[in-house]
Protein backbone atom coordinates (compact mmCIF):
# COMPACT_ATOMS: atom_id res chain seq x y z
CA UNK A 1 0.00 0.00 0.00
CA UNK A 2 1.34 3.44 -0.86
CA UNK A 3 1.29 5.82 2.07
CA UNK A 4 -0.08 9.27 1.46
CA UNK A 5 2.52 11.94 2.09
CA UNK A 6 1.86 14.66 4.66
CA UNK A 7 2.47 18.28 3.56
CA UNK A 8 5.28 20.01 5.42
CA UNK A 9 5.85 23.60 6.36
CA UNK A 10 8.43 25.35 4.20
CA UNK A 11 11.95 24.60 5.38
CA UNK A 12 10.86 21.56 7.38
CA UNK A 13 11.76 17.94 6.91
CA UNK A 14 10.18 14.81 8.30
CA UNK A 15 12.13 13.07 11.03
CA UNK A 16 12.81 9.50 9.97
CA UNK A 17 14.00 6.42 11.82
CA UNK A 18 17.78 6.34 12.25
CA UNK A 19 19.48 3.12 11.16
CA UNK A 20 22.29 1.78 13.31
CA UNK A 21 25.78 1.57 11.85
CA UNK A 22 29.18 0.56 13.20
CA UNK A 23 30.66 3.65 11.58
CA UNK A 24 28.38 6.12 13.42
CA UNK A 25 31.07 7.10 15.91
CA UNK A 26 33.71 7.48 13.22
CA UNK A 27 31.43 9.75 11.18
CA UNK A 28 30.65 11.81 14.24
CA UNK A 29 34.30 12.29 15.15
CA UNK A 30 35.06 13.38 11.61
CA UNK A 31 32.17 15.85 11.58
CA UNK A 32 33.13 17.20 15.01
CA UNK A 33 36.70 17.76 13.84
CA UNK A 34 35.47 19.66 10.79
CA UNK A 35 33.14 21.91 12.79
CA UNK A 36 35.11 22.37 16.00
CA UNK A 37 36.44 25.76 14.90
CA UNK A 38 33.05 27.09 13.81
CA UNK A 39 32.03 30.17 15.88
CA UNK A 40 28.81 30.20 17.86
CA UNK A 41 26.85 27.17 18.93
CA UNK A 42 23.99 24.93 17.84
CA UNK A 43 20.90 24.24 19.90
CA UNK A 44 18.02 21.86 19.16
CA UNK A 45 14.77 23.36 20.45
CA UNK A 46 12.29 20.48 20.79
CA UNK A 47 8.64 20.83 21.75
CA UNK A 48 5.73 18.53 22.36
CA UNK A 49 3.05 19.99 20.05
CA UNK A 50 0.22 17.65 21.00
CA UNK A 51 -3.11 19.25 21.88
CA UNK A 52 -2.43 19.75 25.60
CA UNK A 53 0.66 21.79 24.77
CA UNK A 54 -1.04 24.72 23.02
CA UNK A 55 -0.56 27.18 25.93
CA UNK A 56 3.15 26.32 26.15
CA UNK A 57 3.54 26.58 22.40
CA UNK A 58 2.00 30.04 22.40
CA UNK A 59 4.29 31.18 25.20
CA UNK A 60 7.35 29.72 23.48
CA UNK A 61 6.43 31.58 20.29
CA UNK A 62 6.38 34.83 22.21
CA UNK A 63 9.66 34.43 24.10
CA UNK A 64 11.88 32.31 21.84
CA UNK A 65 13.74 35.45 20.73
CA UNK A 66 15.32 35.60 24.18
CA UNK A 67 17.63 32.73 23.18
CA UNK A 68 19.16 34.88 20.46
CA UNK A 69 19.19 38.07 22.51
CA UNK A 70 21.32 36.67 25.30
CA UNK A 71 23.71 34.98 22.88
CA UNK A 72 24.26 38.18 20.91
CA UNK A 73 24.43 38.62 17.15
CA UNK A 74 28.19 38.05 17.05
CA UNK A 75 27.96 34.62 18.64
CA UNK A 76 26.11 33.07 15.71
CA UNK A 77 23.74 30.90 17.73
CA UNK A 78 21.95 28.47 15.39
CA UNK A 79 18.65 26.94 16.49
CA UNK A 80 16.72 24.08 14.95
CA UNK A 81 13.07 23.59 15.86
CA UNK A 82 11.89 19.99 16.24
CA UNK A 83 8.31 19.16 17.16
CA UNK A 84 5.83 16.30 17.08
CA UNK A 85 2.05 16.23 17.01
CA UNK A 86 -0.92 14.27 15.70
CA UNK A 87 -0.62 10.71 14.41
CA UNK A 88 3.06 9.94 13.88
CA UNK A 89 4.00 13.44 12.69
CA UNK A 90 7.46 14.69 13.68
CA UNK A 91 9.13 17.60 11.88
CA UNK A 92 12.45 19.41 11.97
CA UNK A 93 13.08 22.90 10.65
CA UNK A 94 16.19 24.19 8.95
CA UNK A 95 18.87 25.73 11.16
CA UNK A 96 18.18 29.43 11.76
CA UNK A 97 20.31 32.18 13.24
CA UNK A 98 17.76 34.90 13.90
CA UNK A 99 14.61 35.04 16.06
CA UNK A 100 12.34 36.32 13.29
CA UNK A 101 12.84 33.20 11.18
CA UNK A 102 12.15 30.87 14.10
CA UNK A 103 9.10 32.85 15.19
CA UNK A 104 7.71 32.78 11.66
CA UNK A 105 8.00 29.00 11.54
CA UNK A 106 6.46 28.53 14.95
CA UNK A 107 3.44 30.74 14.33
CA UNK A 108 2.44 28.61 11.34
CA UNK A 109 2.19 25.47 13.49
CA UNK A 110 -0.90 24.48 15.45
CA UNK A 111 -1.01 21.78 18.10
CA UNK A 112 -2.81 18.51 17.31
CA UNK A 113 -3.89 15.57 19.41
CA UNK A 114 -1.58 12.58 19.66
CA UNK A 115 0.88 10.69 21.83
CA UNK A 116 4.48 11.59 22.57
CA UNK A 117 7.26 10.88 20.06
CA UNK A 118 10.29 11.77 22.12
CA UNK A 119 12.28 8.86 20.68
CA UNK A 120 12.00 10.41 17.20
CA UNK A 121 13.27 13.72 18.56
CA UNK A 122 16.31 12.02 20.08
CA UNK A 123 16.97 9.94 16.98
CA UNK A 124 16.95 13.10 14.92
CA UNK A 125 19.26 14.87 17.36
CA UNK A 126 21.70 11.96 17.17
CA UNK A 127 21.65 12.13 13.39
CA UNK A 128 22.21 15.89 13.35
CA UNK A 129 25.05 15.64 15.87
CA UNK A 130 26.86 13.40 13.39
CA UNK A 131 26.81 16.31 10.93
CA UNK A 132 27.34 19.28 13.26
CA UNK A 133 28.68 19.89 16.73
CA UNK A 134 25.57 20.46 18.86
CA UNK A 135 25.98 21.89 22.34
CA UNK A 136 22.53 21.40 23.78
CA UNK A 137 19.03 20.06 23.30
CA UNK A 138 16.10 21.79 25.00
CA UNK A 139 12.95 19.71 25.40
CA UNK A 140 9.65 20.99 26.80
CA UNK A 141 6.80 18.59 27.47
CA UNK A 142 4.39 17.26 30.06
CA UNK A 143 4.11 13.55 29.32
CA UNK A 144 6.08 10.45 28.38
CA UNK A 145 4.10 7.68 26.68
CA UNK A 146 6.93 5.56 25.24
CA UNK A 147 9.22 2.78 26.53
CA UNK A 148 11.61 4.52 28.89
CA UNK A 149 14.49 2.16 28.08
CA UNK A 150 14.37 3.17 24.43
CA UNK A 151 14.44 6.85 25.38
CA UNK A 152 17.38 6.29 27.72
CA UNK A 153 19.35 4.36 25.09
CA UNK A 154 19.03 7.27 22.67
CA UNK A 155 19.86 9.76 25.41
CA UNK A 156 23.01 7.82 26.25
CA UNK A 157 24.13 8.09 22.64
CA UNK A 158 23.58 11.84 22.75
CA UNK A 159 25.63 12.02 25.92
CA UNK A 160 28.54 10.23 24.24
CA UNK A 161 28.46 12.87 21.53
CA UNK A 162 28.62 15.70 24.05
CA UNK A 163 25.03 16.89 23.60
CA UNK A 164 23.58 17.97 26.95
CA UNK A 165 19.80 17.65 27.27
CA UNK A 166 17.92 20.29 29.23
CA UNK A 167 14.60 18.66 30.07
CA UNK A 168 11.85 21.06 31.14
CA UNK A 169 8.64 19.51 32.44
CA UNK A 170 5.23 21.05 32.91
CA UNK A 171 2.67 19.28 35.04
CA UNK A 172 3.09 16.56 37.64
CA UNK A 173 3.27 13.36 35.58
CA UNK A 174 5.58 11.04 37.53
CA UNK A 175 6.48 8.86 34.55
CA UNK A 176 7.56 11.95 32.65
CA UNK A 177 9.59 13.24 35.58
CA UNK A 178 11.36 9.91 36.03
CA UNK A 179 12.24 9.70 32.34
CA UNK A 180 13.26 13.35 32.01
CA UNK A 181 15.53 13.16 35.04
CA UNK A 182 17.20 10.03 33.69
CA UNK A 183 17.75 11.68 30.29
CA UNK A 184 19.35 14.65 32.02
CA UNK A 185 21.63 12.32 33.99
CA UNK A 186 22.68 10.30 30.95
CA UNK A 187 23.58 13.43 28.97
CA UNK A 188 25.15 15.29 31.91
CA UNK A 189 22.41 17.85 31.37
CA UNK A 190 19.71 19.22 33.67
CA UNK A 191 16.06 18.76 34.62
CA UNK A 192 13.62 21.39 35.87
CA UNK A 193 9.90 21.52 36.49
CA UNK A 194 8.19 24.56 35.00
CA UNK A 195 5.29 26.52 36.36
CA UNK A 196 2.49 26.25 33.81
CA UNK A 197 1.75 29.96 34.14
CA UNK A 198 5.22 31.51 34.30
CA UNK A 199 6.39 32.81 30.95
CA UNK A 200 9.19 34.68 32.70
CA UNK A 201 10.60 31.47 34.13
CA UNK A 202 10.72 29.81 30.70
CA UNK A 203 12.30 32.91 29.19
CA UNK A 204 15.07 32.94 31.79
CA UNK A 205 15.75 29.24 31.29
CA UNK A 206 16.01 29.63 27.51
CA UNK A 207 18.42 32.52 27.98
CA UNK A 208 20.56 30.42 30.32
CA UNK A 209 20.70 27.47 27.93
CA UNK A 210 21.56 29.79 25.04
CA UNK A 211 24.45 31.16 27.07
CA UNK A 212 25.68 27.61 27.64
CA UNK A 213 25.26 26.66 23.97
CA UNK A 214 27.43 29.54 22.80
CA UNK A 215 29.96 29.80 25.61
CA UNK A 216 29.86 26.63 27.68
CA UNK A 217 29.89 26.51 31.47
CA UNK A 218 31.96 29.68 31.71
CA UNK A 219 29.24 31.67 29.95
CA UNK A 220 26.59 30.05 32.13
CA UNK A 221 28.56 30.96 35.25
CA UNK A 222 28.69 34.57 34.08
CA UNK A 223 25.00 34.65 33.18
CA UNK A 224 22.95 36.35 35.87
CA UNK A 225 19.80 34.89 37.30
CA UNK A 226 18.58 32.06 39.51
CA UNK A 227 17.72 29.90 36.50
CA UNK A 228 21.32 29.89 35.29
CA UNK A 229 22.61 28.96 38.73
CA UNK A 230 20.03 26.20 39.12
CA UNK A 231 21.06 24.66 35.81
CA UNK A 232 24.76 25.08 36.56
CA UNK A 233 24.41 23.17 39.83
CA UNK A 234 23.10 20.15 37.93
CA UNK A 235 25.72 20.09 35.19
CA UNK A 236 28.48 17.67 36.01
CA UNK A 237 31.93 19.19 36.31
Amino acid sequence: MVKKSVPMERGEKAVAEEKSSSSDIARFLKAAEQTASTPGGRLVFALDATMSRQPTWDRACQIQASMFQVAGAASGLAVQLVYFRGFGECRASKWVTNPASLAQMMTRIDCRGGTTQISKVFMHANKESSKHRIAALVYIGDAMEEPVDRICDLAGKLGLKGVKAFMFQEGMDRDAEHAFREVARLTNGAYMRLSSSSAKELEELLKAVAAFATGGKTALENHRGKSAQALLEQLKR
